[in-house]
């Protein structure tokens, strides 16, 4: 059964700031899906099992931004 968590990422201001966040998160094993809003900032992340806040902060500051 897949679970969803969502986050809030502050710095984001186009839609390049949405592809290198969606594709950090990605990599995260067990990721499904990422959707980001990027006028809310919301990520909400689909997975196979429950992840590590730790492991999704490291993904966004690889990106280049911040969790809230």
């Amino acid at each position: 059964m897949s679970q969803t968590s969502t986050y809030t990422v502050t710095g984001m201001t186009c839609g390049h700031c949405v592809a290198s966040v969606t594709e950090e998160v990605q990599e995260i094993p067990g990721v499904e899906t990422v959707e980001v809003d990027l006028p809310t900032g919301a990520v909400t992340v689909t997975s196979a099992a429950p992840l590590d806040d730790a492991a999704v902060a490291a993904a966004v500051e690889e990106a280049g931004y911040r969790l809230a």
